[in-house]
């Protein structure tokens, strides 16, 4: 299903970042995983990129400053958002910026598989 599709996470707690690169690797994918959303703007937008999947509470720079970022950049990348926190002013804020995908930890692999396929359009 994933195949040679690089997805990138950005999650700020160390074991759930693991876990999640880990389950997308067993997926088929190919996970490049970061602690914040700094680090990954450091290393630019990589080529082959499917989705990002981003944690929307990060410290320093939140999980919806980042997708402002990228949409202000004209580089929009589909984006599955994660958070511990169903907080409605969120959920109103990222479908603002155009993303749909909203999910709450803790949740399953397939599920988090299933709004890749949904923002990525590769099943």
């Amino acid at each position: 299903m994933g195949e040679h599709q690089n997805i990138l996470v950005v999650e700020d707690d160390a074991s759930m970042r693991r876990a999640v690169a880990r389950f997308l690797y067993a997926a088929g994918f190919f996970p490049i995983a970061y602690e914040s959303a700094e680090a990954f703007l450091e290393d630019g937008l990589l080529p082959g990129v499917a989705c990002l999947v981003v944690d929307i509470m990060l410290p320093g720079l939140s999980g919806l400053e980042l997708a402002e970022r990228l949409v202000q950049t004209a580089r929009p990348i589909p984006i599955v958002f994660i958070s511990a926190h169903d907080e409605p002013i969120l959920r109103e804020r990222a479908t603002s910026l155009g993303y749909r995908e909203y999910l709450l930890k803790p949740f399953d692999g397939k599920q988090l598989v299933d709004a890749i396929g949904r923002v990525a359009a590769i099943h």
